[in-house]
């Protein structure tokens, strides 16, 4: 489950890539990144996991950024779609936020490997790949907040602070990339289940104060 290329819910990282031989070096390039952090890659590197020659590389990548900035999109693409599937799904706000978080979470977990190098390496990106990434994560932010907001007009969230909360809530989400671990005693099931229930612990509505 550690790997990059470990399918969850049916879906398979980097299937959307092609040919083959990109898909590997993409696959050789999360890894490196993860392990090595992007700076201390080097293309001989991801090459050499990918059981290629360097040259190889430069006909699928001009660049090893080329590389991150793929990488990034389609995770930043999957996590978009993940919280915008809860976000505009049925049920209550509460349903939706625990739906939002219970996936977002286990997505972390599950692909922790690439996660770490999606949500940590943004600002190895060129400036206008940077931007591109960052208004992805802006749409992420608007369709948590949304949920919220929804939550909030129903009596159900009690959150003075939608802006200060989302972050929080994202920020929880996306740290168990950084310390999940397979060999732990949860599964990614049950770690989403769990930041689910405490997220929605935190924004609970509270009963009015007794008079």
């Amino acid at each position: 489950m550690g790997s990059a290329e470990d399918a969850v819910d049916g879906y398979r990282p980097w299937s959307e890539v092609t040919p083959d031989a990109a898909r590997r070096l993409l696959v050789a390039a999360v890894e490196a990144f993860a392990e090595r952090g992007y700076h201390a890659t080097t293309t001989r590197d991801i090459a050499g996991r990918a059981g290629m020659s360097p040259a190889a590389l430069y006909i699928h990548y001009k660049t090893k950024e080329e590389l991150l900035h793929r990488i990034s999109r389609i995770g930043h693409d999957k996590a978009l779609e993940i919280l915008t599937t809860s976000a505009d799904g049925p049920g209550s706000p509460a349903d939706r936020l625990d739906a939002a978080v219970r996936s977002f979470v286990r997505w972390h977990a599950a692909h922790h490997t690439t996660a770490r190098v999606v949500q940590y390496e943004l600002d190895a990106l060129a400036p206008e790949h940077r931007a591109e990434i960052v208004e992805l994560r802006r749409q992420s932010d608007a369709a948590v907040r949304r949920i919220l907001a929804d939550g909030v007009a129903a009596g159900e969230f009690d959150v003075p602070d939608l802006p200060g909360t989302t972050l929080a809530v994202l920020s929880l989400c996306i740290d168990v990339a950084r310390w999940f671990n397979v060999a732990g005693q949860r599964t990614p099931d049950e770690v989403g289940g769990l930041y689910a229930d405490l997220v929605l612990r935190m924004v609970a509505a509270r009963p009015a104060p007794a008079r």
